[in-house]
């Protein structure tokens, strides 16, 4: 099909979409109750399962706590409003970027925080892209500003990479350990850079502007497997590239299309402990999951206000423990998603197996 009559079909899916959602903005809020919801359904086996959803200082705290916190003037009730990205540290506090601020869920305490108040060493305004390291610095793109600011776990400001010119809208950020990087997606320079987590010192850049194979047409979001290999989302070449640790290119997943399998408007990017690629589409409003060939395997969701359900999905994170985290922009949540697989097996191994 040709190339222009399928963008053309794309904008029209768009612009329907938000007609949809314009009409629908008085609906009533979705049921958080957490109900037996699987992907594929039956009869096959089920590889995906809704888990929750949360959205506000209300779905983490105690209603009486939060009440009186609020009615003292110790608190202020909040919800996210344009959420983007997700992370998660390794006590399971939940980061997730908003306007202004990172919003911090802590499900085990019953609270909720936030970093880049105006109270805090930086105002922050469009954070983007977020990752923390295991030793507990946390990295946050804005776009306002063009750096990439380094907090403490406690939100005390460490430390700000980019010079003047030296970044055009920086987007997603991951993090290698074992080699002590720090990846940075630069949207639009069209490339990807690894500074060291050392000293911050530029290491290596990936990519140019280009249609070809190792080359970025606005590049979003950025993952890395167990092995160091780099997944970029090469949204308006409507693709995934995959590269070493030595910023070769491996492979390149994806193409234009509206039919599964393909992108029309790639965001967000994770992987699992298994290696499966997962990638969220805003157009499509849901996240497809492929095999490490890049074969599609399943996707997950459709447009809507309900669980399992988007309007304009972003970042997306997954775990240690195989739990998936999908920033659902315009319905100003996150939606926790569990992959059943290995590990999931392993940790229900003594229990009943769910019913379908």
């Amino acid at each position: 099909m040709n190339t222009t009559l399928i963008k053309i079909r794309l904008l029209i899916a768009c612009i329907i979409t938000t007609i949809l959602f314009s009409i629908t903005a008085c609906t009533p809020a979705p049921d958080k109750k957490v109900h037996n919801i699987l992907w594929p359904l039956p009869p096959d086996d089920p590889k995906i399962k809704f888990i929750e959803t949360f959205g506000s200082s209300k779905d983490f705290e105690e209603e009486d706590n939060l009440l009186q916190a609020i009615i003292s003037g110790e608190k202020t009730e909040f919800e996210l409003t344009k959420p983007y990205g997700v992370t998660v540290d390794n006590e399971g506090r939940i980061y997730v970027t908003d306007i202004g601020r990172i919003f911090i869920f802590d499900r085990k305490a019953k609270k909720t925080d936030f970093i880049g108040a105006e109270i805090d060493s930086v105002s922050l305004k469009t954070p983007i892209g977020i990752a923390i390291s295991r030793e507990g610095k946390i990295y946050v793109t804005d776009t306002a500003y063009d750096k990439i600011f380094v907090f403490s776990l406690a939100g005390e400001l460490l430390t700000a990479l980019g010079a003047k010119g030296e970044f055009e809208n920086p987007g997603g950020l991951a993090i290698d350990e074992k080699r002590r990087r720090l990846y940075v997606v630069d949207t639009r320079q069209h490339n990807v850079r690894a500074y060291s987590t050392i000293d911050l010192g530029l290491l290596m850049t990936i990519g140019e502007r280009g249609s070809n194979n190792g080359n970025f047409n606005f590049p979003t979001n950025i993952a890395l497997d167990g092995e160091g290999n780099i997944y970029v989302v090469d949204t308006n070449n409507f693709r995934v590239q995959i590269f070493n640790p030595d910023g070769k290119h491996i492979k390149t997943i994806g193409r234009i299309g509206d039919a599964p399998g393909s992108f029309a408007r790639p965001k967000g990017i994770a992987i699992d402990s298994e290696g499966h690629i997962y990638v969220v589409d805003a157009a499509f409003q849901n996240f497809q999951i492929f095999d490490k060939n890049g074969q599609l395997l399943l996707f997950v969701g459709e447009a809507g206000y309900g669980n399992g359900q988007f309007f304009l999905p972003a970042g997306i994170f997954i775990d240690s423990e195989d739990r998936i985290y999908v920033v659902d922009q315009l319905n100003k949540r996150v939606q926790v998603f569990e992959y059943l697989g290995e590990k999931w097996k392993k940790r229900h191994a003594s229990q009943p197996q769910a019913s379908n």
